[in-house]
């Protein structure tokens, strides 16, 4: 039976480097409360049988103060060198509320707690520590948890807020790591971003605190949720774009239900990356220097082909020109590519492009025609839509689409097929990079409606393979092969090729460039007789 552990973090005299603090202890708590997960939401499903025991502190007096309250000015905003006010627009605070934050030990969810402190709510900070098991064998030694987690604690310190790790493994295994792992077994590129925040982040966890009364739940997303006054419940809550359209998140939260929506706050959408830094060194907080984590939210620094090797294993198969069939070498598994992708084939005479897959047989396509215009791709399906507003929008034809995190759009239109679930999609351009199994966000002006899985591209044909290539990719013994074709250089307007010796020879249009640069060799040589003709003319002239 999976169980849900939860530390208290004891309080230790604040330090400005983590590192130097004295030893940190993290206690278990007494066994205070018992909560059921609740199995009506889709995006998680456990057994009817799962029990969860949450081991939960006590909230201060502080803490139960009514929304109605009159709001204090905290000792923080007091003291700040600076005005606050304009960076708490996006932190209520005109309200008195209880507010759980989600600490990565970053600089972004950092500086989200002290503006939520500064604005005056009750909160309480939680470590999700989702990776990995700790019965599971393994060799990741390069797991950064431990020095996050020392980094929030730091942070906590700073102004006494309560710190607790909640223990989330199992729950992040079943539900992210492993769909991942199916994902890619069937040749799909999942998003493990945006499945942590619909399962995991305000999934999982938001169930797990439903009994302890929290107003809101908070992180350092960047994002902003515009909510319906008090009085008008049914109104749904808006998910629009951040301040900073470079770090927007909209997109890795556009899979959102309304319910988990009516509950966050993201303090951090109304104000940008550069302005989170300056807060950063104003508050002194010691992760203020710390760099931005860029990979999968799980990984950390372990290189992600590593851990596709570890859990899905390798297989070698061959790697076969779209357009000719010819046997260019050989990949560990069509699991490691992903349509569009272009770094780690390691074939000469690229730039070559991975634009189909054979699940079935293990075989790779690639081209070095990716981007020429009868291979456009700009249509395509997606299912598994979620609208944050519960409804499909009304308008569909003057939509703004993003296909990957990024300040990129695209506008677009929308026809749905088959009920609700699933839409056709066309791009008001061409998108090389559309893989199945991504997710392709869809907004109206700075709202974000919500977003679906990519279920195939380039409508529903693909890159066009030729029959030869198809043909060779069924092929049983593939050894019959021999040894892979040596690849000419592509150039746009060539002037050599190699020949069979590894030499070269030059065509016409080479011939002629050979013609010019002797021309030029030749007006080089010239150049010591005029310069002394027109000397001696000058010198005459004196004379």
């Amino acid at each position: 039976m999976p169980r849900l552990r939860l530390m208290r973090v004891m309080a230790m005299p604040y330090s400005s480097s983590p590192l130097t603090q004295p030893h940190l202890v993290s206690l278990p708590l007494k066994p205070r409360t018992l909560l059921l997960r609740k199995p009506h939401k889709p995006h998680y499903r456990p057994s009817s049988s799962s029990t969860i025991i949450f081991f939960a502190r006590p909230f201060s007096a502080s803490a139960t103060l009514s929304s109605s309250a009159e709001p204090q000015i905290p000792y923080s905003l007091k003291s700040f060198d600076g005005d606050l006010q304009p960076y708490l627009r996006c932190s209520m605070p005109h309200k008195r509320l209880k507010v759980a934050v989600l600490l990565s030990g970053g600089v972004d969810s950092s500086v989200a707690l002290r503006l939520l402190h500064a604005a005056g709510h009750s909160c309480t900070a939680f470590y999700l520590k989702i990776w990995f098991q700790e019965d599971f064998e393994n060799f990741w030694s390069e797991c950064p948890w431990e020095d996050d987690l020392k980094y929030a604690k730091t942070v906590c310190n700073q102004i006494q807020v309560p710190l607790e790790v909640v223990h989330l493994t199992d729950e992040y295994w079943k539900n992210v790591v492993s769909y991942i792992i199916d994902e890619y077994r069937c040749g799909r590129t999942p998003n493990p971003d945006v499945l942590c925040n619909t399962r995991i982040k305000f999934g999982a966890f938001m169930d797990a605190i439903s009994s302890m009364e929290f107003d809101y739940v908070a992180s350092g997303h960047y994002a902003n949720v515009v909510h319906s006054c008090a009085n008008q419940i049914d109104v749904a809550s808006v998910l629009e774009l951040s301040q900073d359209m470079v770090k927007d998140q909209t997109y890795f939260l556009s899979h959102l239900s309304q319910a988990q929506l009516k509950r966050l706050i993201f303090p951090l959408g109304c104000i940008s990356k550069e302005e989170v830094r300056k807060l950063a060194t104003k508050f002194d907080l010691p992760n203020k220097d710390r760099k931005d984590s860029q990979g999968i939210c799980f990984l950390g620094k372990i290189k992600f082909n590593e851990f596709v090797a570890r859990h899905i294993g390798e297989e070698e198969g061959i790697i076969l020109e779209a357009e000719t069939g010819d046997f260019l070498g050989k990949h560990r598994g069509f699991w490691f590519y992903t349509i569009g992708q272009r770094q780690g084939l390691r074939l000469p005479g690229g730039p070559w492009y991975v634009v189909e897959k054979d699940v079935k047989n293990n075989v790779v396509f690639a081209s070095r025609n990716y981007f020429s215009i009868d291979k456009r791709r700009r249509i395509f399906r997606v299912g598994s839509l979620k609208w944050l507003s519960r409804l499909a929008p009304d308008q569909t034809s003057h939509l703004q689409c993003k296909v990957r995190h990024g300040p990129g759009f695209y506008n677009c239109s929308l026809t749905m097929e088959f009920g609700e679930d699933v839409a056709v999609v066309q791009l008001s351009e061409d998108d090389q990079g559309l893989a199945a199994g991504q997710f392709a966000a869809f907004y109206q002006g700075n709202t974000c409606l919500g977003s679906g899985v990519i279920l195939e591209s380039w409508d529903d044909k693909g890159f066009p393979v030729c029959a030869r290539a198809l043909e060779i990719a069924r092929m049983e013994d593939k050894s019959l092969l021999g040894k892979p074709v040596k690849i000419k250089v592509k150039s746009d307007s060539p002037t050599s090729e190699p020949d069979q010796e590894g030499g070269t020879k030059l065509n016409i249009k080479g011939q002629r460039s050979s013609q010019i640069v002797s021309a030029k060799k030749g007006r080089q040589a010239l150049f010591p007789i005029r310069w002394l003709q027109q000397f001696s003319e000058r010198w005459f002239r004196k004379f």
